[in-house]
């Protein structure tokens, strides 16, 4: 990394080297070709200014005003144009942005012998006022509470800490779609002004994505997902294979059940109609409170700075009934439980076999959402994905889909620079990038020996863990 930050000369503009192969913004973007000329402008000098003011800004501050004071290359009518007027193509954008991540991910699995995962989860934006695309009085994960805001559902790519999102679905709440005159004020297509569930955007999420070559092993999420069994029926029917969470009340049966509809019985009455069986339903919680202590396998299921995690994991098959088909589906069901005197728990329903996989394997394919969260932390907090101040739906979609490349180019520094620096976060990445590009070498010398000071301390407490684990 010394010789990376030695010789500000050796850069051209907006660009950043690494010393074992050319990883510069604008050679990053070479990969996406023509995606960004509208007619015969070419659009890409602006993608790249776009990307590096997404690295400089700091967090709640990546709106065009403060693209403009950070990267004065483009003007601010620049910045407007190529965000809320220019026609450029997200959706092949972040085709392109999909295809590489999984080309990416491909080789992680390759070195590290790790299935890939498709995590789906939401994401809220707060935001104010109520002219912004999609924004209303709704359930906000980012407060915890209803809040005013934004919801999106996204795609990310995961191998082990290697993660990235690849796709994103604006939610619009029925007070949008149902108010047309707000629809095309926000300038959103007729074709998008169309309610869907965030179980249903997922599910076109997976579809597009597979449709494209996209390569995945299983597909992830929480219990929004899980319940949902238009979803999970949709998966079944693609052949995917999932892990999703389910909540605590889930029903299920231990035993197939055969339903039928009940003979009616006397004159009186009405005639039954529903489906009925034999078999005794069981609530998820309440089967948990139930298990004895050798019911469960105590299994690894990723490293920390601690030592590793360990989780404690049940499997059982047992079937699920939606209510309406006239069959039950055979699901296997994870739960999981960590180590602490309050253990957290999770359950969850997989539609692959229960001998198709270890526990320790199941808890593994189930615990990956952790890699997820922390990406949206890191997108959020270092490359400005909720930091924007637009209204229109272009103009959000260019935001968001520039987002997700600055995702990816920053993954594959990350990984470039592994094999020396184990311990490189996305924000020391950031800082050095931002140091080369901006500072005299004496501040990127100095920033770089800080770094290597971190990453030592943080060495030496992580060994110290692991040391310990092999003592006991």
């Amino acid at each position: 990394m010394s010789q990376v930050l030695s010789d500000k000369k050796n850069l051209q503009e907006n660009e950043y080297y690494d010393d074992n192969q050319q990883i510069s913004i604008n050679g990053f973007l070479s990969k996406f070709g023509k995606l960004f000329v509208v007619h015969r402008t070419n659009n890409i000098s602006k993608a790249s200014s776009y990307l590096l003011g997404l690295l400089k800004c700091e967090k709640n501050h990546t709106n065009m005003e403060r693209m403009v004071e950070q990267v004065p290359e483009q003007a601010y009518h620049q910045y407007h144009n190529f965000l809320s007027e220019s026609k450029w193509d997200y959706k092949l954008v972040n085709d392109r942005t999909a295809l590489e991540t999984s080309d990416l991910l491909e080789k992680c699995k390759a070195k590290s012998g790790k299935p890939t995962g498709f995590i789906l989860d939401e994401s809220s934006h707060l935001k104010k006022g109520k002219k912004s695309v999609g924004v209303a009085r709704q359930y906000a994960g980012v407060s915890g509470k209803v809040d005013n805001s934004q919801v999106s559902v996204y795609g990310s790519l995961c191998n082990e800490g290697n993660v990235s999102i690849i796709d994103v679905r604006l939610f619009l709440p029925e007070q949008w779609t149902q108010d047309k005159a707000r629809c095309d004020k926000a300038g959103i297509p007729e074709s998008e002004q169309v309610f869907e569930t965030k179980p249903q955007k997922a599910l076109a999420i997976i579809k597009s994505n597979v449709e494209l070559g996209v390569k995945f092993d299983w597909i992830g999420g929480d219990g929004l997902y899980g319940h949902n069994t238009e979803l999970t029926h949709g998966l079944d029917a693609l052949g995917l294979f999932y892990v999703l969470d389910v909540h605590k009340d889930e029903l299920f049966y231990l035993e197939k059940p055969v339903f039928s509809i009940p003979l009616k019985k006397g004159n009186k009455g009405r005639t039954p109609k529903n489906l009925k069986t034999d078999k005794a339903t069981f609530r998820i919680d309440n089967y948990f409170g139930n298990l004895s202590n050798d019911q469960w396998e105590r299994v690894k299921v990723r490293k920390t700075t601690k030592g590793w995690k360990y989780v404690f994991v049940h499997t059982v098959a047992v079937w699920h009934w939606d209510g309406k088909e006239n069959n039950a589906r055979e699901r296997t069901l994870i739960i999981t439980r960590t180590q602490e005197k309050n253990p957290k728990i999770k359950y969850s329903f997989s539609n692959g076999a229960i001998d198709d996989y270890t526990k320790e394997e199941y808890a593994y394919f189930q615990c990956s959402r952790y890699w997820v969260e922390r990406s949206f932390d890191d997108a959020k907090n270092e490359l400005g994905l909720s930091g924007y101040q637009v209204q229109k739906w272009n103009a959000w979609q260019h935001h968001q889909s520039l987002t997700m490349m600055a995702c990816l180019y920053m993954l594959n520094l990350k990984i470039a620079r592994k094999p020396e620096y184990e311990l490189m976060s996305l924000r020391d990445i950031r800082i050095m990038i931002i140091a080369q590009l901006f500072s005299d070498q004496e501040t990127v010398s100095k920033l770089h020996e800080q770094m290597l000071i971190r990453h030592k301390n943080r060495k030496r407490d992580i060994d110290r863990y692991y040391k310990n684990e092999n003592d006991s």
